[in-house]
C-alpha cells in the first residue's frame, strides 16, 4: 500500500512538471542573402531541378575514378579529425541523456542497519543499546519541473547534440573534398614533373647539338649560353616540382590517417582523373539549406531560445521531492512482519527572494547569447551563399578557358618547331628558338594548371553545394 502510496504521488508531480515552458517560440530568422545568384558576364546563373539536389549525389557517384574512390574511404575511416568529430558526437548525446534523466525521479533503494548505545546515566541508571534495521525503496530531492526548466535544458542539450551530428557531416563533407583536391593536384604536379623533365631532356639534346655546332665554327658562343639558361631553368624546375610532388603525398598521407599505397596514387597529367558528376544548381532557399554547417548553426540557434526558457524559469519556486516507503523493525526478524511498514514523504519549496541579481544576470546571458548564435547563423548563410556564388562564377567560363588554352599550347608547338628548323637551315638566330621553346614551355604549364582549376572547381561546387554525403550513423553510445 506505501508503495502503491509513493507511485501516485509520484505520477501527480509528474503530471504536473513541465506545464508551463517559458522559452520563447523559435521563427527561423529570413535569409540575409539575395533570392538569385549573382550574374556572371552579364547573365543569370542557370539553375536545374531534376529533382534531385547536390547533397542526394553521393560521393560515389559524383568521383568516378576507382583510385579516388578507395582513397576518399580509407581517408574517412582513418582521419583523426573525423575521429575526434565523431567522439563529440557520442560526447553530445551522453550530455543530452543526463539532461532528459533529469526530467524523472531517480529510485534508489536502500537497507541499512543503525545500533546505538545510550549510556547509563542518560537512560534512568542502566545503558540501553538499540538497534534500528530498515529496506525502504525511496526519491530523494527530484524536481518537480512546473516552470519547463529541466525541460528546456533538455532540449537545449538536443540542439547541441543535433548540431555535433550536422557537425560531423560537414568534416566529412570537407575531408571528402580536401582528399580529392589534394588528389588532383598531385596528379598536376606530376604532370608538371613529367613536363620539366622532358623540357630538360630536350633542351640538354639541344646543347649538345649546338656545341657541335660551335665546335666546327657554324653556331656561335652566344647560341651556347642561351641554350644554357633554358638547361637550367629546366633543371631547376625539375627540383622544385620534385619537392612539390613528395609534399603532395605527404598531405594525401595526412588526409588518409596512414601510409597510402602506391596503387591509390594518381596518374600525372589529370586524364583519368578529372570526370566527375554532374551537379545540379538550385536557388539559394534549397541549396543554403542542404549545407550541414548553416543546419549546425540553426540548432545552435534553437537551443538559445531553450536556455532562455530554462533562465527565466529560475525566476519561479522550485518544488522538490523527497519520499520513502519501506519496512522498518528492531530486529531482523521483525523486518517484513506485519505493523513493520514506515514511510516519508518531505515535500520543499524554494522561492527566490535575493540572490544580487544572479538570476536577472544568467538572464540577460541567456538572451545575449541567443544574439550571439543569430549572428552566427546569418554569418553561415552568408558565408555558404558566397562560397557558391564564387564558385559558380567560375562555371561558365572555365571551359573555355581550357579550349583556348589547348589551342594556344597547340600553334605553340609549332611555331617552336619552325623556329628550330628555320635556325638549323641557319634562317633565324637560336634567339628566335629559344624564345618559342620558353613560350611552349609555358603554354603547356598553363593548360595543366588550368586543367587542374577545371577540375577543383567541380570538387568546391560539389563541396559547398551540400555535397552527397553517405555518411554511416554516428557511432552510439
Amino acid at each position: 500500500m506505501k508503495l502503491r502510496t509513493l507511485s501516485l504521488t509520484l505520477l501527480v508531480a509528474g503530471m504536473l512538471g513541465g506545464c508551463v515552458n517559458l522559452a520563447p517560440d523559435y521563427a527561423r530568422p529570413a535569409a540575409p542573402v539575395e533570392s538569385t545568384w549573382p550574374a556572371t558576364g552579364g547573365k543569370a546563373v542557370e539553375t536545374t531541378d531534376d529533382g534531385r539536389s547536390a547533397a542526394a549525389i553521393g560521393w560515389q557517384d559524383f568521383f568516378v575514378d576507382a583510385r579516388l574512390r578507395q582513397l576518399i574511404e580509407l581517408s574517412l575511416a582513418n582521419n583523426r579529425d573525423l575521429r575526434a568529430t565523431a567522439q563529440a558526437i557520442v560526447k553530445a548525446r551522453a550530455t543530452y541523456r543526463i539532461q532528459q534523466a533529469e526530467l524523472l525521479p531517480a529510485l534508489s533503494a536502500d537497507a541499512g542497519t543503525t545500533a546505538k548505545r545510550t549510556p547509563a546515566d542518560l537512560a534512568g541508571g542502566q545503558a540501553v543499546t538499540s538497534r534500528t534495521h530498515s529496506v525502504a525503496l525511496g526519491v530523494s530531492g527530484w524536481e518537480v519541473d512546473l516552470f519547463g526548466r529541466l525541460q528546456n535544458l533538455r532540449d537545449q542539450a538536443l540542439q547541441q547534440y543535433l548540431a555535433s551530428e550536422d557537425t560531423l557531416r560537414s568534416t566529412r563533407i570537407s575531408l571528402i573534398a580536401e582528399v580529392a583536391g589534394a588528389y588532383l593536384t598531385l596528379s598536376a604536379d606530376e604532370a608538371l614533373l613529367a613536363l620539366a623533365r622532358d623540357t630538360l631532356a630536350s633542351q640538354e639534346a639541344s646543347q649538345g647539338l649546338i656545341r657541335k655546332r660551335v665546335e666546327v665554327g657554324i653556331g656561335t658562343e652566344l647560341d651556347l649560353r642561351q641554350i644554357e639558361t633554358s638547361v637550367e631553368t629546366a633543371r631547376r624546375d625539375v627540383a622544385t616540382y620534385t619537392a612539390q610532388v613528395a609534399a603532395d603525398r605527404n598531405a594525401l598521407v595526412l588526409l588518409a590517417g596512414g601510409p597510402v599505397p602506391d596503387s591509390l596514387l594518381p596518374p600525372p597529367g589529370l586524364d583519368s582523373v578529372t570526370a566527375l558528376g554532374a551537379l545540379p544548381v538550385g536557388l539559394p532557399s534549397e541549396v543554403l539549406r542542404q549545407r550541414p554547417d548553416v543546419l549546425a548553426a540553426e540548432r545552435q540557434l534553437v537551443g538559445a531560445h531553450a536556455s532562455i526558457g530554462a533562465a527565466r524559469a529560475a525566476f519561479f519556486p522550485s518544488i522538490s521531492l523527497t519520499a520513502t516507503a519501506g519496512t522498518a523493525s528492531g530486529s531482523l526478524s521483525g523486518l517484513f512482519a506485519g505493523g513493520s511498514g514506515a514511510w516519508t514523504f518531505i515535500p520543499q519549496v524554494s522561492l527566490p527572494i535575493f540572490n544580487a541579481s544572479a538570476n536577472q544576470a544568467s538572464l540577460d546571458a541567456a538572451k545575449a547569447d541567443r544574439e550571439i548564435y543569430l549572428a552566427r547563423y546569418e554569418s553561415a548563410i552568408q558565408t555558404a551563399f558566397r562560397e557558391v556564388a564564387d564558385a559558380l562564377a567560375q562555371r561558365p567560363t572555365i571551359d573555355a578557358r581550357v579550349a583556348a588554352q589547348r589551342k594556344l599550347t597547340e600553334a605553340t608547338a609549332a611555331s617552336y618547331r619552325l623556329s628550330e628548323a628555320r635556325y638549323l637551315k641557319g634562317v633565324d638566330s637560336y634567339l628566335s628558338t629559344l624564345d618559342a621553346q620558353r613560350s611552349l614551355y609555358a603554354a603547356r604549364q598553363s593548360l595543366v594548371s588550368l586543367r587542374l582549376a577545371a577540375a577543383t572547381n567541380a570538387v568546391t561546387l560539389y563541396k559547398v553545394l551540400g555535397g552527397g554525403d553517405s555518411a554511416t550513423p554516428a557511432p552510439r553510445g
